[in-house]
């Protein structure tokens, strides 16, 4: 029997519980200076936030999972995440939790606002 024969099912409820956990992990004293140090440090650099930020939202997140029988290793938080992305298509709420860990570890996102090319796609003569 493989490792990932024992991850447990995900619904959309315990999603939503061990995503709040583990947002309340992420803003712990200890966990929240760790993430400020590294943001201070990377700055808003996508290479370097998934090198230095995104490792310790990961592990804060495997030791949240890993209550909920899900493995601690790379497999469980992978598993997990796949889960969770299935969910997020279903339920709001998930999807919503979701982006807000995501927001530890990828630079906000600007959408694009270049009417030029807007109303290009808008066009169909």
């Amino acid at each position: 029997m493989s490792k990932l024969d024992s991850i447990p099912p995900l619904s959309s409820e315990l999603a939503v519980q061990i995503l709040n956990k583990t947002l309340d992990f992420l803003e712990q004293p200890d966990n929240k200076r760790k993430i400020d140090e590294a943001r201070e440090n990377v700055g808003n650099e996508m290479l370097k936030m998934m090198q230095f930020i995104f490792p310790i939202v990961m592990q804060i997140q495997i030791d949240v999972i890993k209550e909920y029988g899900f493995p601690e290793n790379r497999e469980g938080i992978i598993k997990f995440a796949q889960m969770v992305r299935n969910l997020e298509k279903e339920d709001v709420e998930v999807a919503r939790l979701h982006s807000l860990i995501k927001a530890y570890y990828l630079p906000p996102v600007s959408a694009h606002t270049n009417s030029e090319s807007g109303e290009e796609r808008t066009s169909s003569n």
